[in-house]
């Protein structure tokens, strides 16, 4: 069918200490769906919403520094089935994934960014390899360019390789505050033809008090 979806996701993270931190993710989403009307009488349209799966997560950057000047981290989450799949809005399983980061600095304003991981996917779906491939650069002391490019491959099941593409700005107005806002499609593959991002990212401390 012809799909419209809109996520609206919140996450928490929280770094335990150094290299580790742990985090949560949640919120809602709406979907407006185009299909085919049973008896071929024509298209209806439907809308569902309701809240997301909840998502566990850590990370651990377990090498700061390798022969090529990378860092390296494990990511592993867990995804809990708090959709409505009665709604069509989630699977109604648990998922387990892993997935390896190395970034490496390439000058003082430019980065590249790996990852390589694996999802064991709950119930009859087939589990899934996906990778990518991201690079960004400081335009301004404030603004930086970001752009990626990822892909995911059922493992079994015969289906096509989705590629899609990414990119976008990142805006800093304070230190302690990121604005992201990006775009992109699809390279091939049954993925949306459009995809759209916008988002905030707020980073805060907690006061330590020395003793005297």
């Amino acid at each position: 069918s012809d799909c419209k979806h809109w996520d609206f996701p919140f996450g928490l993270t929280y770094g335990a200490f150094r290299g580790v931190e742990i985090g949560i993710g949640f919120g809602g989403q709406f979907e407006e769906r185009t299909e085919l009307v049973e008896d071929g009488s024509g298209e209806q349209c439907s809308r569902e919403h309701g809240i997301g799966d909840l998502t566990v997560g850590a990370k651990w950057r377990f090498l700061e520094s390798c022969p090529l000047g990378a860092r390296h981290a494990i990511v592993p989450s867990v995804k809990f089935p708090t959709a409505d799949e009665d709604k069509g809005l989630g699977s109604g399983e648990t998922d387990f994934d892993l997935t390896w980061v190395g970034s490496r600095s390439i000058g003082e304003k430019a980065g590249v960014h790996l990852n390589l991981g694996y999802s064991w996917i709950g119930g009859p779906d087939d589990d899934v390899l996906h990778y990518g491939m991201a690079a960004d650069y400081q335009v301004l002391d404030a603004v930086q360019w970001v752009g990626e490019v990822f892909a995911e491959q059922e493992m079994s099941g015969g289906a096509d390789t989705i590629v899609q593409y990414n990119m976008g700005f990142r805006l800093n107005p304070i230190e302690s505050l990121a604005l992201d806002i990006a775009g992109g499609s699809k390279i091939s593959g049954d993925a949306p033809d459009f995809t759209a991002t916008a988002g905030l990212t707020w980073t805060f401390g907690f006061v330590n008090k020395e003793s005297k």
